[in-house]
């Protein structure tokens, strides 16, 4: 058996739009395998919500546990429906906007709507002067110092960890994504995506509803929306919100620079990168958009010096929690105690 052939080295200090061209190779899908990961998804939520629906039933309590897998696997649901935004899970436009508006309906995130916010996102992240579409709000030192005391009280309930990823992942998937916030006057796409999920939604658990009852129906998938939305908005937190993030302004800001700096590796245990569809590749996925999520790994194979950029652990995420103003002085994200200390 022949040994894999490393392609040379860059340096990771080179300038990263080298790695555009070099990431290009990565950015075709393989048809079958894409079709594979969304059977071995799709399939395990449906079962294990049937198996905790059937538990519910017939009060055998401790099946209740099937909602946390249910929940990891719609977790992965949402990782394909994001590659199908970005056009990389089958790379044919027809088969990714359909594939993604239908996994809207379990995700509760209407795909079009999504889409667009999404892509503002990427086209601007870790750019002071574009902040508030798609992302975490997140103030300069600077910005905080000049809110009035009930601005700095609203920034600091908006940043506490009950709020970033407990009321506020509800609110963002059980109502905020009911109507197109932010894109009220951007045509109709936005509302046709937002009114069209709702009404299939409605459908789906009004036959859920039928076949099992309200209640049940309630106490199984509740929770596992919620524990999904969740992990959703930690793993989104995570990978932009660490200490040596990349922020800048003007003429300063570069998509490449942005995108390798400015979002995180999260390096997960195996079973929870799989889950996650590897979205903890973060970086080389801002760089490169198109790759699909399951060829991610690839590109760390091939390219190992890409592995120790933005890298966090697990137990280095927990950390990250604490990190809230961006300190255009020491080019860093930094706590409201270290703020205050400077």
């Amino acid at each position: 058996m022949n040994a894999h052939v490393y392609p040379p080295a860059l340096d990771v200090e080179d300038d990263p739009r080298a790695w555009l061209k070099t990431l290009a190779k990565y950015r075709q899908p393989r048809i079958r395998r894409s079709a594979f990961e969304l059977v071995v998804t799709l399939a395990p939520f449906a079962l294990f919500w049937a198996i905790a629906c059937y538990s519910l039933l017939s009060e055998f309590w401790p099946g209740l546990i099937a909602i946390l897998p249910a929940s990891a696997f719609l977790l992965r649901l949402f990782m394909i429906q994001h590659d199908c935004g970005h056009g990389s899970f089958f790379a044919r436009r027809k088969f990714d906007d359909w594939t993604g508006r239908l996994l809207g309906v379990l995700t509760l995130t209407p795909y079009d709507y999504w889409k667009r916010a999404h892509a503002a996102h990427h086209a601007s992240a870790g750019n002071l002067d574009e902040r508030g579409v798609g992302d975490i709000t997140t103030l300069t030192v600077a910005e905080y110092r000049a809110l009035s005391p009930w601005g700095r009280l609203g920034y600091r309930l908006y940043r506490h960890p009950l709020v970033m990823f407990g009321i506020g992942p509800a609110y963002l998937f059980l109502f905020k994504q009911r109507l197109p916030f932010g894109m009220m006057r951007s045509g109709a796409l936005p509302w046709i995506s937002t009114m069209a999920t709702n009404a299939a939604v409605l459908l789906l658990g009004g036959l859920l509803i039928w076949a099992v009852g309200l209640v049940p129906f309630l106490l199984i998938h509740l929770p596992i929306v919620l524990l999904t939305g969740a992990a959703g908005v930690w793993l989104f937190y995570v990978q932009h919100q660490f200490e040596e993030t990349h922020w800048s302004a003007g003429e300063e800001w570069e998509f490449p620079q942005a995108a390798l700096h400015g979002a995180s590796h999260y390096d997960l245990p195996p079973v929870l990168r799989w889950l996650t569809g590897n979205i903890g590749i973060h970086h080389v996925h801002h760089l490169s958009s198109r790759i699909p999520y399951y060829r991610l790994p690839e590109v760390l194979r091939d390219h190992p010096q890409l592995a120790g950029i933005g890298r966090i652990t697990l137990m280095d995420s927990l950390r990250c929690v604490k990190l809230v103003l961006w300190d255009e002085e020491r080019r860093k994200l930094v706590s409201f105690r270290a703020a205050a200390a400077t």
